[in-house]
């Protein structure tokens, strides 16, 4: 089986544009980390595209450069052309996740990730948050932006988060400490498509699930080392299997997320922060994320292999395999190493 992993930001999607650093690293993480895993399964072959400018480092596959737009299409359609199923890493901002994904499915080819109608409602913060308001799901309030400050619940909270609805991540996260300084940036921004949402206090957690049709199995709750610098913040990285990030309601949670949005696939992420009161959900991430570089040194879980699995089932093995590993590790966004 030939598996085409298309990580979006190292395999030519800014061929010529200038690389993000940091997304770029967070990429390669990511990227090493599912290759290495679909490597470990049986049968496999990867067919990994890659920006000319970056080293081929530890990448066992077969691998294709990209040097221009004209090439890179060439290379993602050859490599569609090529394999036997797509494993998209793609940002959900500008739609450049949901279009691969609705790429792959008109090429009849089979997509290891999320529907493309999940991933739509994943990109926007504030349809992320009704939606899961409405099935009961605890959420960090999210208000639009598009009528300034009329209609936001001032007197509940001092600090605000204001983000692009769209938005990735900690990027173009701005923190505001009062409501004049708020008035002020809503002044400064295309307010129609961004977010704010009160800063709730807690721990930064995530979850890292495995989701089919509306079911969901917990597979690691996760501490994400987030720092605020300035007015933003900066994701450090994370430490997969922590004990501080465990809770109680996490698994009954993962359950709730996928009910209310059954076009989840595969492995997905979710932000949230552990509050005194329990887990608040930030966002759902439909894609890898970081935390899955740890999975498998942490609870000796393949991923990878647990995903090809879920082809052609409609539901979730709700136990793991065995492994009998149960260790704490720290994926490092710093220097892109996993200790």
């Amino acid at each position: 089986m030939k598996v085409f992993v298309l990580e979006y930001i190292t395999g030519g999607g800014f061929i010529d544009e200038m690389l993000p650093n940091g997304l770029a690293r967070e990429g390669d993480v990511m990227l090493h980390a599912l290759v290495a895993d679909l490597l470990r399964v049986p049968g496999v072959e990867v067919l990994v595209p890659r920006d000319h400018r970056l080293p081929a480092g530890m990448l066992n596959a077969d691998l294709r450069r990209v040097s221009t737009e004209r090439g890179r299409t060439a290379q993602w359609n050859r490599c569609l052309t090529d394999c036997d199923a797509v494993w998209p890493i793609a940002p959900e901002s500008r739609g450049i996740l949901e279009r691969i994904s609705q790429w792959v499915l008109d090429a009849g080819k089979p997509l290891l990730n999320s529907r493309p109608a999940a991933v739509a409602l994943a990109a926007s913060k504030l349809h992320t948050a009704r939606r899961l308001a409405e099935h009961g799901v605890p959420v960090v309030p999210t208000y639009s932006l598009q009528a300034g400050l009329a209609g936001l619940p001032l007197e509940t909270a001092r600090t605000w988060v204001l983000k692009p609805d769209d938005g990735v991540g900690c990027e173009g996260a701005r923190v505001v400490d009062s409501h004049a300084a708020l008035q002020r940036a809503i002044r400064q921004i295309d307010a129609a498509h961004w977010v704010v949402q009160p800063y709730v206090a807690g721990l930064p957690t995530s979850l890292s699930l495995l989701c089919v049709d509306g079911q969901a199995r917990l597979l690691s709750c996760n501490r994400q080392r987030v720092e605020r610098q300035g007015d933003g913040f900066v994701l450090h990285g994370c430490v997969v299997n922590s004990d501080a990030a465990r809770h109680p309601r996490c698994a009954e949670l993962a359950a709730a997320i996928a009910r209310a949005v059954p076009g989840l696939w595969g492995y997905v992420g979710v932000d949230l922060v552990l509050t005194v009161r329990g887990p608040c959900v930030l966002e759902i991430n439909p894609r890898l994320t970081t935390s899955y570089a740890g999975l498998y040194g942490a609870l000796g879980v393949n991923g990878a292999q647990q995903v090809l699995g879920l082809l052609g089932r409609d539901s979730v093995p709700m136990a793991a395999p065995p492994s009998g590993r149960n260790a704490v590790v720290d994926v490092a966004l710093e220097t892109a190493y996993v200790a």
